[in-house]
């Protein structure tokens, strides 16, 4: 059977459809022209309006702005509707900022689309527009500011486009939070912060070091009030954005040896006057320890720390033994990574075969390496009576102490001993007078090739104050200090780092609400 012709209204329907395909089609084409090639030929148009993905605002503890996302523009030119190219390009170059140059070689090539200037501010939009320019667009974005400088180490960096995701530091740790829109409020106190980072800059200048940094916590709640970091920009391994108090690993030296006046303590294998033969150095399989300055050929144990002696707190950690050193330090956080909001973080290093010479070494900060963020939360708890911390970026005023990792007696044992090694021994420059101060210097010979050198040293001094009840711990570090001010037994960590760790609780103890008092009974000396 032969097929039937269509009818005049099936033709009509299909003429129809033809036209309704071309329309749409038309319609889609010039939707993509303007979304995508930006298509306006003349006048000055707002782009799409849409507004950018705003990521959401950080504060320090006490509500100062750190970091928030402001409204910028992307500027695009059509250049071939422009009367006067030349001019366009005098004309936006000093309104924008923008290479002169670049702008001439684009407007006279044969581009359909020129990005002009990204990320400009409103008010450079106004001036734009007074120029009364054709063919120009404005592509709504976002650029996240810092109105504060000194915390940049901490705070980190997002990516330069609009809604970009952190790449370093808290914008990082916390990128989840920030990019869902919710704020959040740190612990760091902006006050502290500059009195940290000014500090800390002008040590590193003076005695000419590679690098310098601190940190100021809560030793009760393990807030982080402050966290500096400072680098030699001259050096060849300078990064401006690395922030050396997590995300590098030190040997620390002598401040490790609170760690093994703890353990001793918490053993019972000494007290304060038990005595032990130092002067002559002590020997261990082949070698001998010795101390950097000269020493009694007797000292008591409370005088081992004040003084700093090497060669006695080797004999006081071989007490207690390679496993059970190698127990307690892992009991304090030190043999693993210290986890914190900050995505910076770095393993410790200690030996694989942990002999006696490991376990003499390791009792006075050699042959172990772990970041000055994880050793602080470890003296924190040596001090804040005997409990474990976490640090934390995060405003969190209340007591966040947990579980119990020494008895309170040891922890106020060592509070005793800390404070007669300001008094007494190489912390004198730290001693505040009206602020009660107890801390422990530390002076570490840099290992170079697997060979310490005398003559490279990394001196730290971790101060707690008040001791009687601490509150908080500065820990200030200097990394290869040298130079005039700096030289033989004055580049030791007594006569660097205490005096920088001493100034700058001097400066935030009244920020901190803390007037000056008396002696405590308990912070006398043992």
């Amino acid at each position: 059977m032969a097929a039937l012709a269509p009818t005049i209204i099936q033709r009509r329907i299909v003429v129809a459809a033809g036209f309704c395909v071309v329309a749409f089609t038309m319609i889609g084409a010039r939707l993509v022209d303007l979304t995508l090639l930006k298509g306006a030929e003349t006048g000055v148009t707002a782009g799409v309006d849409i507004a950018p993905v705003m990521r959401a605002d950080i504060v320090d503890r006490n509500g100062q702005l750190l970091a928030r996302d402001l409204p910028v523009f992307d500027l695009y030119a059509r250049p071939h509707v422009f009367w006067d190219k030349q001019s366009a390009a005098q004309g936006l170059s000093r309104a924008t900022g923008a290479n002169l140059h670049r702008l001439e070689h684009a407007f006279a090539g044969n581009h359909n689309y020129v990005l002009v200037a990204s990320q400009i501010a409103p008010e450079t939009r106004d001036n734009v527009m007074h120029l009364g320019l054709p063919g120009l667009e404005f592509e709504p974005s976002s650029k996240r500011f810092y109105p504060q400088g000194d915390a940049a180490q901490v705070l980190g960096v997002t990516q330069t486009f609009a809604g970009g995701k952190g790449i370093t530091g808290l914008e990082k740790g916390l990128n989840a939070q920030l990019a869902a829109g919710t704020p959040a409020q740190l612990s760091l106190d902006m006050r502290i912060q500059y009195v940290l980072m000014n500090a800390a800059a002008e040590a590193r200048e003076k005695y000419n070091a590679k690098a310098a940094g601190g940190i100021v916590l809560n030793v009760n709640t393990g807030e982080v009030l402050a966290m500096a970091s400072i680098q030699d920009p001259s050096q060849p391994d300078y990064n401006p954005n690395r922030n050396i108090m997590t995300a590098n690993a030190y040997e620390l030296g002598s401040v490790f040896k609170v760690l093994t006046f703890a353990m001793a303590l918490e053993d019972r294998t000494i007290n304060f006057d038990s005595t032990f033969k130092v002067g002559s150095g002590f020997p261990i399989g082949r070698f001998v320890i010795h101390d950097a300055e000269h020493m009694p050929d007797y000292m008591k144990a409370k005088d081992i720390l004040a003084q700093s002696s090497n060669a006695g707190t080797a004999q006081i950690a071989l007490l207690s033994g390679g496993e059970r050193q190698k127990a307690f330090l892992n009991h304090m956080g030190l043999l693993s990574i210290l986890h914190t909001e900050l995505p910076e973080d770095v393993r410790p290093h200690y030996p694989s075969n942990w002999g006696q010479v490991e376990t003499a070494t390791i009792g006075f900060g050699h042959g172990i390496t772990v970041s000055p963020l994880a050793y602080v939360a470890a003296a924190a708890a040596v001090v804040n009576g005997g409990r474990r911390i976490h640090p934390t970026f995060l405003k969190h005023p209340e007591d966040a102490r947990g579980i119990q990792l020494l008895r309170p007696e040891t922890s106020l044992q060592m509070r005793q001993l800390l404070r007669y090694v300001v008094t007494d021994g190489t912390g004198k420059l730290a001693d505040i007078q009206g602020y009660d101060v107890g801390g422990k210097t530390g002076s570490a010979e840099k290992n170079v090739d697997r060979r310490y050198v005398a003559h490279k040293l990394l001196t730290s001094f971790c101060a707690v104050f008040p001791i009687d009840n601490p509150r908080y711990l500065v820990f200030v570090l200097l990394d290869e200090p040298h130079g005039p001010n700096a030289t033989g037994v004055m580049a030791l960590a007594g006569h660097t780092a205490a005096p920088l760790a001493g100034e700058v609780i001097a400066r935030i103890a009244p920020m901190l609400e803390m007037p000056p008092v008396a002696m405590a009974a308990s912070g006398e000396n043992p």
